[in-house]
């Protein structure tokens, strides 16, 4: 990052009305996919329970709407990624994700319900007449199970007493319930059946969907891996217990990658190939290397020191937009717990030699524990920037050591006209930003990465 990329006076953030503009055409494609519905005369006629009908078609329509931006929130577009940022992203994925499955059972309730009403047969028994009545119906079924699953695996109770790879592993499943799904819309849906442009509007959009993911997911991963010749160069293991890992590739440079940003990681080598974990960049990229640092917290993370070297990999990124162009003036407050002092000591190094004030704060249990802490200690000192480290135990609140409970306020005076960047755990994040807003700084100034899955 050069100094001309810094802002020396305020500026509203592009990615603010870029996340809400996302999440309104969501719902304008949505009003989109039910007028075309209602102009096939959905309603004309219908009286007492054919409305629950019409109903249960409607809200088919926008849960398929919000199934294919969950493809879409998904596919690590860069047209998303870069101007929205990952963390919104995810939450919208995970809120309409949710929703999508909660509206597909109402589709399925409403349908079936008032087909058993004129049929004179039981729920259950319309059920399975519509499973054998046609392929595309049975996997439509098929599907609504995979989703349930899929809805189950995400309920926080659930996800805390699974592991990361398990829980993905289940995720995945979105796609195959959605194949599923997808055919009984064309082949069964009236408002399809005719071709017309109804037909072709939701043609298009699952083209779009799914075509984002194939390309950014797989097409383009693999082929920067293979142009770029992407590799392990060195693993290297630290005193704190974490792993180094410096990947080499033939002019990295070109991914446009920033201090702060972080990859989707793959590394082709048996055990490993399987599964892709988002790791920040731990230093400033140069024309042939990435680095990476990894603290031991999963199966995954706790098996990256064994990887050899020339071990190819393949990377998805980078992604995020938490950098420091997205800074709206002068002054940075930098604070960071555990691994989160991996894109921190990036950014660190990025700063131009004659920025304007910086801080540094370092939240760890112990020295010996934290991930890089000499490395931060060295570029601080070069940089002229104020290091703070915050070792002790937790508190019963707030997110500085119970034996030192200071405030942003009070380590850094002027906090309120800086750009606070926080990485760490997401309940000690949000207690930062909180801390930050008690100080006076605006919400826009406050920038946050979060890990958590």
């Amino acid at each position: 990052m050069t100094s001309s990329a810094v802002a020396t006076r305020e500026r509203t953030p592009r990615h603010e009305w870029w996340a809400d503009g996302l999440e309104a055409a969501v719902y304008l494609v949505s009003a989109v996919g039910v007028a075309f519905v209602l102009s096939g005369g959905a309603f004309t006629g219908a009286s007492g329970l054919d409305w629950f009908y019409a109903l249960g078609r409607v809200v088919g329509v926008i849960a398929t709407v919000f199934l294919l931006a969950q493809v879409l929130l998904v596919s690590r577009a860069p047209y998303i990624e870069r101007s929205v940022g990952h963390d919104r992203t995810v939450a919208l994925h995970t809120r309409l994700g949710k929703w999508a499955i909660i509206l597909m059972v109402v589709h399925v309730f409403f349908v079936v319900g008032v087909t058993t009403n004129h049929d004179g047969t039981t729920f259950v028994a319309t059920l399975g007449m519509f499973f054998t009545q046609a392929w595309y119906l049975a996997a439509a079924q098929l599907g609504l199970l995979v989703f349930l699953a899929v809805l189950a695996s995400s309920l926080v109770i659930v996800r805390r007493r699974w592991r990361y790879e398990s829980w993905h592993t289940v995720h995945l499943l979105v796609y195959v319930g959605t194949a599923f799904a997808v055919p009984h819309q064309f082949l069964f849906g009236g408002t399809f059946s005719p071709k017309g442009a109804a037909w072709w509007f939701w043609l298009v959009l699952y083209v779009f969907a799914f075509g984002s993911l194939l390309v950014f997911r797989v097409a383009r991963p693999l082929w920067v891996a293979a142009r770029l010749g992407l590799h392990v160069a060195s693993v290297e293991a630290l005193p704190d217990g974490s792993t180094s890992i410096v990947v080499r590739g033939k002019g990295v440079q070109s991914l446009g990658a920033r201090a702060g940003q972080f990859f989707l990681w793959r590394f082709v080598a048996p055990g490993f190939w399987r599964e892709a974990h988002p790791f920040s960049l731990s230093r400033t990229p140069d024309a042939d290397t990435l680095r990476i640092t990894v603290k031991p917290s999963g199966d995954f993370s706790s098996r990256v020191a064994l990887l050899k070297p020339g071990t190819r990999v393949i990377a998805e990124g980078p992604l995020g937009v938490f950098h420091g162009e997205r800074r709206l003036g002068r002054g940075l407050v930098l604070v960071a717990a555990g691994i989160g002092i991996t894109p921190i000591r990036a950014m660190l190094e990025a700063l131009p030699q004659d920025d304007a004030p910086v801080d540094v704060i370092v939240r760890c249990s112990s020295e010996p524990d934290a991930p890089l802490l000499d490395e931060v200690r060295a570029i601080a000192s070069e940089r002229g920037a104020r290091l703070h480290v915050l070792a002790g135990a937790r508190g019963e609140s707030g997110w500085a050591p119970a034996a030192t409970p200071v405030t942003l306020a009070q380590l850094v005076p002027d906090v309120s006209r800086r750009d606070v960047f926080i990485c760490g755990p997401r309940l000690w994040a949000l207690a930062v930003a909180a801390d930050a807003a008690e100080a006076g700084v605006p919400q826009r100034r406050v920038h946050r990465e979060e890990f958590a899955w």
